[in-house]
């Protein structure tokens, strides 16, 4: 079975046979993705991937309401977590997306309506032959960032969101002569 060579290994298989890729609609989901890529800046996913039990965990399951009333008290509690990124920017940012989040849940309906905009409403199909002709941002990335970081949001730049829309199904990046790569989504 073919798969895009990004996913060896076994956490990194699983992640790219069930999850990668696939659109999603879910708010919560959503969330929980935006924080663990602006956690992953500089890192490799694969140290995200095995941290993410623990930051469901320490994130009360990404629960945006409760994330957004974090405190200075609960902040130094995640910053003395092991089984997180303890990186006080990275942190603070996470408090400070739940807010945004909630303030474009509140004027749009949804996370997952404004999200989606950005596409158009439905996964852009690539065909994408390799990695190397995957590039680190696109014109849609582009523009989520830039509006993203107009509503106060964090750890949002251009690359983080290209690889935030490949990992939630905005876009099908799935290489070619990967199982997964259907030319009708996933």
């Amino acid at each position: 079975m073919n798969r895009c060579a990004w996913a060896q290994g076994e956490l990194y298989e699983a992640y790219h046979d069930r999850e990668w890729g696939v659109p999603s609609h879910d708010d919560r989901h959503l969330f929980e993705m935006l924080i663990l890529e602006g956690a992953q800046a500089g890192l490799s996913w694969i140290t995200i991937l095995k941290k993410r039990e623990n930051y469901r965990r320490a994130f009360d399951n990404f629960d945006a309401r409760k994330v957004a009333r974090y405190d200075a008290r609960k902040i130094r509690k995640l910053l003395a977590d092991p089984g997180i990124v303890r990186n006080r920017l990275k942190v603070a940012a996470a408090v400070q997306n739940a807010r945004a989040f909630l303030a474009v849940q509140k004027e749009f309906g949804s996370f997952d309506r404004y999200l989606w905009q950005f596409v158009g409403g439905s996964p852009i199909q690539n065909h994408r032959k390799s990695l190397k002709d995957i590039p680190p941002r696109t014109r849609e990335a582009d523009a989520m960032s830039k509006d993203l970081l107009k509503r106060g949001f964090k750890f949002v730049g251009p690359t983080i969101c290209y690889a935030f829309m490949q990992a939630v199904g905005m876009v099908n990046d799935h290489t070619t002569d990967c199982f997964r790569y259907r030319k009708s989504g996933n």
